[in-house]
């Protein structure tokens, strides 16, 4: 388990490991965009297209979220530890370059780099915690990834098709619920969440850090994408809003739910609980970004072109789920939701129709200068007073 104040902050491995996530994201991204590039006016195609997208951005968020955990309830510097996140780093490197054919010729390499890092995590731990109470949980979760790691290979199969992302979105489904109803396995009973002890603050440094993450990747799109091509006027101004809006997610996390979530999290009665709902906050967000960073790319190759509505629905849709994650966050660790969260909410969902007519370039700019209206907001708001302190309602 944890010991002492040193194993609070990440260690070097773990940012490692992160590392590994930006390239894996980035995948993901550059995939979405030759989706929504190759047939954007087709409502099957893009429905599927979003399906796949969701499946590999949740694999990918599983095997960080797991590992994250891990170091947050055992020693990272443990060598036993060490080695758990080490085979995760190579699965996910795997499973990064796997990700642009992940469901045409490259899914066996996916799915088997997947289900090996989710089976050798609690293998291991099992092995060391023998004769402890915590074994039990880590049989449970052996049980379940392998149960579910069968319909990973088998989807992997498949001949590729809607078989193969039904078959993997099954077992995520049983992962996910596995892991927020304690692990549930007939025999062996289940571990409620509240009775589960974490160091919430390494917890919540890794979200933050996950959130940088993330807006590494967007930076990455950013600057591959505006470099590989012509340094147009409509380029230049796709690209400099791009990187605005991404300024202004990064400004409105940090300001201030985000900068004081270990905070949060260390006042709590119930770390882990708090720590599981600021999860799925942080997904939302997540899903946000990646669709953020598909709009810069599809703006910046193509600033003046067409603008199907999928394409807008991503430029604004994007900040939209960024804003509804980073809202249930702000209420995770304030007890409240700021009126500026809802009112970018409303205002982004009606520009949809009103930019319809326009260019993707208007749409970003337009993105850029409702979260520049938040970002105002809570400087106001915030002026002249002291810093508000965490309340979490956890």
């Amino acid at each position: 388990m944890h010991k002492g104040e040193e194993t609070h902050r990440a260690t070097f491995l773990e940012l490692f490991f992160d590392l590994v996530l930006v390239f894996a994201l980035n995948r993901i991204t550059t995939r979405a965009v030759g989706d929504f590039a190759a047939d954007p006016g087709t409502l099957g195609v893009i429905f599927s297209d979003v399906g796949k997208t969701l499946v590999l951005l949740l694999a990918l968020w599983a095997i960080w979220h797991v590992t994250a955990w891990t170091t947050s309830r055992y020693n990272p510097r443990h060598e036993a530890i060490q080695l758990v996140v080490i085979v995760r780093l190579l699965a996910a490197m795997v499973m990064g370059v796997a990700i642009p054919g992940a469901f045409t010729h490259r899914g066996l390499a996916f799915a088997a780099a997947y289900v090996t890092a989710q089976v050798f995590h609690p293998l291991v731990l099992a092995i060391m915690l023998r004769g402890s109470e915590r074994q039990n949980l880590k049989l449970r979760m052996l049980i379940t990834f392998s149960a579910t790691g069968i319909l990973w290979i088998v989807g992997a199969l498949v001949p590729p098709g809607w078989g193969r992302g039904a078959l993997w979105a099954l077992a995520l489904g049983i992962e996910f619920g596995a892991a927020r109803f304690g692990w549930p396995v007939p025999g062996l009973g289940r571990s409620p969440l509240w009775k589960w002890e974490i160091q919430g603050e390494h917890l919540a440094e890794r979200y933050q850090s996950f959130f940088l993450i993330a807006l590494g990747e967007s930076v990455l799109v950013i600057g591959l994408t505006y470099s590989d091509n012509s340094f147009s006027a409509g380029r230049t101004i796709a690209f400099a809003a791009a990187l605005a809006t991404t300024v202004l997610i990064w400004r409105i996390y940090f300001y201030r739910a985000g900068q004081v979530l270990p905070e949060a999290v260390s006042k709590s009665k119930q770390p882990a609980r708090l720590g599981r709902s600021t999860a799925d906050s942080h997904m939302i967000m997540l899903a946000g970004i990646v669709t953020t960073s598909i709009g810069y790319e599809l703006t910046i190759d193509h600033p003046y072109g067409e603008v199907p509505p999928p394409w807008l629905a991503v430029v604004l849709g994007g900040p939209a789920l960024f804003m509804v994650g980073r809202s249930r966050l702000e209420y995770e660790v304030f007890g409240r939701v700021s009126r500026a969260r809802i009112v970018v909410l409303v205002v982004l969902v009606a520009l949809f129709p009103l930019l319809m007519p326009t260019r993707p370039l208007v749409g970003l700019v337009a993105a850029a200068l409702v979260l520049g209206g938040a970002a105002v907001a809570d400087w106001r708001r915030a002026r002249g007073a002291p810093p508000e302190p965490a309340k979490p309602g956890k």
